[in-house]
């Protein structure tokens, strides 16, 4: 379940239905892993280091250099979070040098105990928000499909993330009265989004050419790149068989009489 894809889950014929690899639309196949997936290939924000002031290149640099250690989660948990987060933001399409530790990136503020400046009334601290709602996930794989979430396939792993998505879990129901459906997969995605667009292999894929202090930016209108940046150069791509990555809708589910806000919103 992947914000990132973009096609029907038709398949043509000859491709891989195994693959988690987004299929190229005019062939059918699976787009091998590359350093830089996305519209903007070999763009390199780092290759801009030299023209951040210091305290800017040291933050950047450290994002990539610097993976923290998991020291919130248990081993389980963290093997849980792992697969809940290969399922909420795929890298199948990322090689392996350029995968980003989304999972590090929220056990490190859960760690440290770093928050937003609020949290809702009826929330528990996040760390606790985070221990009860992978339990839930847990509860609600073990009901439908028998086994726990690690062990199933990315099908069915999307399945179970969807009925949280669709506040519609079948299981779980003492936990979800103390960690709402709704607050915990908009703190559980907002981290997953925050942890991989901070990330400067991320900026790559969107063709973000990094802080612009002291340079400043000089190409204001029209969308046209500044000089250091390239043009975007787009195609077409299906997503994997093997997941729901082109289900959208809204979250909370499509329930009669729910105000459905305007716009897209994906699945993940």
């Amino acid at each position: 379940m992947n914000n990132k894809s973009a096609g029907s889950r038709q398949q043509a014929a000859g491709s891989d239905a195994n693959s988690p690899l987004p299929l190229d639309k005019k062939t059918g196949q699976p787009m091998p892993p590359r350093a830089t997936p996305g519209y903007y290939p070999e763009f390199n924000t780092l290759s801009q280091e030299a023209f951040w002031d210091e305290a800017t290149r040291t933050v950047v640099l450290n994002r990539v250099q610097n993976t923290p250690p998991i020291r919130f989660f248990s081993a389980d948990e963290a093997r849980l979070m792992t697969a809940i987060c290969d399922r909420l933001l795929p890298q199948d399409d990322r090689d392996e040098e350029h995968k980003i530790p989304i999972i590090n990136i929220i056990d490190d503020r859960l760690f440290t105990g770093r928050i937003d400046g609020y949290r809702f009334e009826d929330m528990p601290p996040d760390g606790d928000a985070y221990r009860l709602g992978l339990q839930g996930v847990e509860e609600i794989a073990q009901h439908m499909h028998g086994h726990s979430f690690v062990d199933l396939g990315p099908l069915e792993q999307d399945q179970v993330l969807l009925t949280i998505h669709d506040e519609n879990a079948p299981a779980g129901a003492e936990i979800w009265k103390r960690v709402p459906l709704d607050r915990f997969w908009m703190l559980l995605m907002g981290d997953v989004v925050d942890a991989y667009y901070a990330h400067p292999f991320a900026w790559d894929e969107v063709g973000f050419g990094g802080p612009a202090y002291p340079r400043g930016y000089m190409r204001l209108t029209n969308g046209r790149p500044e000089p250091w940046e390239v043009h975007e150069q787009r195609y077409d791509w299906d997503a994997p068989q093997t997941s729901l990555s082109d289900v959208y809708g809204p979250i909370g589910g499509a329930h009669p009489g729910r105000h459905q806000p305007t716009g897209q919103e994906g699945t993940h």
